[in-house]
């Protein structure tokens, strides 16, 4: 056998994947059908969750470099934005940066990790049998054959994997088209982001780097204009004119594009030994920014499951889980974006605009603000957990970065714990009874570590001892007045393992 795991797709959800698998000593390989990376960048924004997720590896302060941090975000382009910063997150912002910066630091991570990347290679088959995966494929020198124990579709929207697999892609087509440039404006518009929407159709300038800023373009009379058909540089320059009044001196185009609706979701994310994700698992109108964002998620969650599970130390079923918790998620993305795609793709009439307006105001209300911001930023997410070991608050939800103390009085953050991609037993009550089972703990992928808290944080203040997934969502918390605490606390490490 060739590999371990043949990741197919090297954008920013095969990298993230690949390097996951790295990081627990899995042998991995990703086959990339481009020759270097594309300078283009679809996604601008990387969100809460998946910054904390990246800090969890390290990566935050890599990208922290490049980016420039945001406040609030968009939902539809809607008058009253998401404000990050009520959320409980160290990482309560966006970062706005290009998506080829952010596919540079994962590609680097995962080449520091062992990753064979091989570029100039497009896959031509997949077929799996009981115990392995043949993947044929070409290249400079021909068509040639490898043989992997598992692989990872991440390769975008046409992906050859989930055909292979025979994994239905359902949804719906596109239904309108919008336009995208990426252009260099002599005379850029004095705010940062210029926003509008009206009885002319929606438009978005945002600048990108230097002079060159992105334009995105919803014309009422080119919405019909199908995907494939090029964008021309006049389009873009006459749609600017009649919507703003100005082209803002539009020169240069960089990287023009049409985009459309069509919003698809695979039926399942696993057929036996082959797994998909990001655009291979679902597609959508890219409103918010979520695309890319949701696909580095799911890269995570399946990383360290593959893991385990070639390590030898998964649980029975534990593959089947990033199904089972990812689906739903999607889900609630697909019907998310749909809805911004009506509110600001469809109508342009004065009842819309009117319509928008209400929503605007009631976004205005910082409970409805809040709970549209979690769901944007992904912090809301809640995976059911198994074994009953507790019916703690945290449980299923992700670890919000909480300031430690360890036992030698040094303070840390406890996604330094996570730096290895292995669970952390947590454990926060100075219980000698704790310290003697850590110790004697046999596993390999658990982490423990003995800690007090520096100071209160939310949800924490009862928490004996936790159990932490290596993509920082908690397992469980049990209390000190637990009945029956340290049987608990055995019975729900021993979940975590084949046994």
């Amino acid at each position: 056998m060739n590999y371990d795991v043949i990741v197919v797709g090297g954008g920013p959800v095969g990298m993230m994947v690949a390097g996951e698998l790295a990081l627990a000593n899995v042998n991995v390989c990703v086959l990339e059908r481009l020759e270097a990376a594309t300078p283009y960048s679809r996604a601008l924004t990387v969100h809460p969750r998946t910054l904390e997720l990246l800090d969890l590896r390290g990566l935050k302060e890599e990208l922290l470099k490049i980016g420039k941090p945001l406040p609030t975000g968009h939902f539809a382009g809607l008058e009253a934005r998401m404000n990050f910063e009520v959320i409980d997150s160290s990482s309560n912002y966006s970062l706005f940066i290009a998506q080829t910066e952010t596919e540079k630091i994962l590609e680097k991570r995962a080449v520091q990790l062992g990753v064979e990347i091989r570029r100039g290679i497009e896959v031509l088959s997949v077929s799996q049998g009981a115990n392995a995966v043949k993947v044929v494929a070409s290249g400079a020198n021909g068509p040639f054959t490898l043989s992997t124990a598992y692989v990872v579709g991440a390769d975008g929207a046409g992906s050859i994997v989930r055909k292979q697999a025979n994994i239905p892609f359902n949804g719906t087509d596109e239904t309108l088209t919008a336009i995208q440039g990426d252009v260099v404006l002599n005379n850029p518009p004095e705010s940062m982001v210029t926003s509008r929407f009206d009885e002319r159709g929606m438009i978005m300038i945002v600048p990108v780097r230097d002079k060159l800023h992105r334009v995105v373009l919803i014309d009422p009379e080119r919405t019909s204009v199908p995907k494939n058909e090029p964008v021309t540089f006049e389009e873009l320059r006459t749609g600017m004119i009649r919507m703003l009044g100005d082209d803002y001196g539009i020169s240069d185009p960089y990287w023009l594009t049409r985009f459309g609706n069509a919003t698809r979701q695979a039926e399942r994310y696993r057929e036996g030994r082959v797994f998909l994700a990001g655009d291979a698992a679902h597609i959508h109108f890219p409103a918010g920014g979520q695309g890319m964002n949701v696909g580095l998620q799911e890269a995570m969650n399946l990383g360290w499951k593959l893991a385990a599970e070639i390590n030898g130390w998964a649980p029975a079923g534990l593959l089947d889980t990033y199904h089972e918790e990812r689906l739903p998620v999607n889900t609630a993305l697909l019907n998310n974006t749909r809805v911004q795609t009506l509110l600001f793709g469809t109508d342009f009439s004065p009842t819309m605009i009117h319509l928008r307006n209400i929503i605007s105001d009631l976004l205005q209300s910082p409970e409805a603000n809040y709970r549209l911001a979690s769901q944007i930023a992904a912090v809301d997410i809640r995976y059911n957990t198994q074994g009953n070991i507790s019916e703690h608050g945290l449980n299923g939800f992700r670890l919000a970065e909480i300031k430690l103390r360890s036992q030698n009085g040094e303070s840390f953050s406890s996604y330094e714990l996570f730096r290895e991609g292995k669970y952390v037993l947590l454990h926060l009550a100075s219980d000698e009874r704790v310290e003697a089972l850590i110790d004697e703990l046999p596993h390999q992928h658990i982490k423990t570590v003995s800690a007090t808290l520096v100071a209160p944080a939310q949800g924490w203040d009862d928490v004996h001892t936790a159990l932490i997934r290596p993509d920082g969502y908690i397992e469980w918390a049990i209390t000190g007045t637990e009945p029956d605490c340290l049987d608990r606390m055995q019975q729900g490490i021993a979940l975590t393992s084949k046994g």
